[in-house]
């Protein structure tokens, strides 16, 4: 089979069968379209295995080990090892289903070793900085009090940047003060909204129509949140608006979108939460996802340290 055939059927299989989301689709073409595109400028000229009678003529079966290392060869010298283990995740993937559908006998991607990755801790900033950001919002227009909203909801309920951008009116009970949220791979939780949350929800929704297009009044009918124009307001604009008040309340122009999910987590581990309740709040498929928020801020470690280890209560003599 044509390695541009074993790809779109592929990228066909994630789309239409695994229901995949449109970022992760797109995400696995590209990575794996540079194999592809590297296969054809240089799979002539790099070894092949030795017990090969004919050379490389451009088929899914001539991906060998060889051809392998030597394609991760060339990524090492331009891209990140995080960028490498993603390229060489997808590969293993694509790799495995071309095995499942009898394409080849065996996967030589399973022969590669992954790129040692570091995992740096979640970035989160304190119970005072997050209040400062979430009310840093004017909210005497109708923007500031969609803003607030959309703050509320990134801290109080931790959702993914995505997640919010794609949330629709349907979606919100403010009554049951819960929201019904699409995450990864089309899979529905719901999540919990606090007091101040659906009260802040609660203002900008009396408001939302006044982000109508101002000239041709065009207003989108499902979105909860609008850009001015009354479109469905994007993650990039999520981020910059994320940024602005970062800057604005808490001196943080660097902060995300994903901060404040990360400060959601670690507020609640913190709190005393469980790490399968955050699980179960965040739409973590796998626990140890979740298990990256037991990092703890020093002066929380120092309290606990303080009230509980024997040493700390002991009187220190004079």
């Amino acid at each position: 089979m044509e390695i541009e055939e074993a790809l779109n059927g592929f990228v066909a299989y994630l789309r239409d069968e695994k229901r995949a989301s449109p970022h992760t689709v797109s995400a696995y073409r590209r990575d794996l379209t540079s194999l592809v595109v590297f296969f054809r400028e240089r799979g002539s000229e790099l070894p092949k295995n030795p017990r090969a009678s004919a050379p490389r003529a451009g088929r899914v079966q001539d991906l060998d080990v060889y051809f392998l290392r030597g394609w991760l060869g060339q990524l090492a010298r331009t891209v990140t090892p995080n960028s490498m283990s993603r390229k060489l995740a997808a590969l293993r993937t694509w790799m495995r289903w071309m095995r499942r559908r009898g394409i080849l006998e065996t996967s030589p991607a399973d022969e590669l070793a992954s790129p040692k990755v570091k995992k740096p801790l979640p970035t989160f900033v304190s119970v005072d900085a997050a209040k400062q950001v979430v009310e840093a919002p004017e909210t005497d227009i109708a923007a500031g009090k969609r803003d607030r909203a959309l703050l509320e909801l990134l801290y109080g309920s931790g959702l993914r940047v995505s997640e919010l951008s794609g949330l629709s009116l349907s979606q919100l009970d403010l009554p049951g003060a819960t929201a019904r949220v699409l995450g990864k791979g089309s899979k529905e939780r719901y999540v919990p909204l606090g007091r101040l949350c659906v009260e802040a929800l609660t203002e900008y929704l009396a408001v939302r129509s006044e982000l109508r297009h101002r000239r041709t009044l065009a207003i989108d009918p499902h979105a909860v949140f609008l850009s001015t124009r009354g479109r469905r307001l994007g993650v990039r604009a999520i981020e910059r608006i994320v940024a602005k008040y970062g800057a604005l309340g808490a001196g943080r122009a660097d902060l995300y979108p994903h901060a404040l999910r990360h400060t959601c987590a670690t507020h609640l581990l913190e709190g005393g939460a469980d790490l399968r309740s955050i699980q179960e709040l965040l739409g973590h498929s796998s626990l140890s996802t979740t298990q990256r928020y037991t990092h703890v801020s020093m002066d929380h470690l120092m309290r606990v340290y303080d009230a509980a280890h024997p040493l700390a209560r002991a009187r220190i003599p004079k």
